[in-house]
């Protein structure tokens, strides 16, 4: 500031245009429109990572512990953390919250819900080909938890019962706890996020509506054996079929030769 008190302002000619002054808003403006090209370019290149960049907030800290055995482009973890959505937990850390992971001896109950808002949720990115040699006892969490019987609805393992990717655990996870939205909000990312609440709601809405892990064992178990029911009675009903022509003439030849056989008896 000392060095400024001193300067000498000379007056502006009057004579003269501020041509120089015109320039400068001229090219500053041309900066303001750059900079405008540029955000819409970078939120079209990354809309499908940014669509949930809005005002809400996830009612409590999502995380994940990453073993790195997934292909990074396609690992749904990792999407998620493009998007902001969750973070990491490095390997060995302790996370405060719950934990869903193979290792856990009770399955996710609604009752489990007010640990959560107030510790957080995370879960485990391992492939289902190496979980047998994936050093899980790094995953260090107070509450460890297994999720009950659900259907993948992504591409590497659509249909198969429990091959969920971390992101549908995430989502089934909180959907189970009371928190729809929040999980509607973590599979927005993916165009088969919203197919795997819908191939799931059925069981979803049963498992949310239990109170203990008990309860929903059971109903995990009563649906199972619903399916069971209902696919041998589809396995075991028959299906009326009109006769065919050959079954027709067959029929019509055996009565010809019956008529034969009783007239040569006399």
């Amino acid at each position: 500031m000392g060095k400024g008190k001193n300067r000498v302002v000379k007056p502006a000619r009057r004579d003269k245009p501020p041509k120089l002054r015109e320039v400068e808003e001229e090219e500053s403006e041309d900066v303001e429109d750059s900079e405008d090209i540029d955000d819409e370019a970078t939120s079209e290149a990354g809309s499908d990572e940014s669509e949930d960049s809005d005002d809400y907030e996830f009612p409590f800290r999502l995380a994940m512990y990453d073993f790195n055995q997934c292909d990074p482009k396609r690992c749904s973890g990792r999407k998620l953390m493009r998007a902001q959505l969750i973070n990491e937990v490095k390997l060995g850390q302790r996370f405060p919250g719950l934990v869903l992971s193979p290792t856990g001896k009770y399955t996710l109950a609604p009752r489990d819900r007010a640990f959560v808002e107030q510790h957080g949720l995370c879960v485990v990115d391992c492939s289902w080909k190496e979980v047998e040699r994936t050093p899980l006892h790094k995953v260090k969490a107070p509450e460890h938890r297994l999720l009950p019987y659900l259907v993948a609805a992504n591409s590497v393992n659509y249909g198969k019962p429990c091959h969920l990717t971390c992101a549908e655990a995430m989502a089934a996870g909180l959907y189970i706890l009371g928190y729809e939205e929040a999980a509607h909000r973590v599979m927005r990312p993916f165009s088969w996020g919203e197919h795997f609440l819908e191939l799931n709601r059925e069981l979803l809405d049963l498992y949310s509506k239990c109170e203990t892990s008990e309860e929903v064992i059971k109903a995990q178990n009563e649906y199972l054996e619903r399916i069971d029911r209902e696919r041998e009675l589809d396995n075991s009903r028959q299906i009326d079929l009109p006769p065919s022509d050959s079954e027709e003439d067959e029929e019509e030849e055996g009565e010809e030769e019956l008529k034969k056989s009783e007239n040569s008896s006399f």
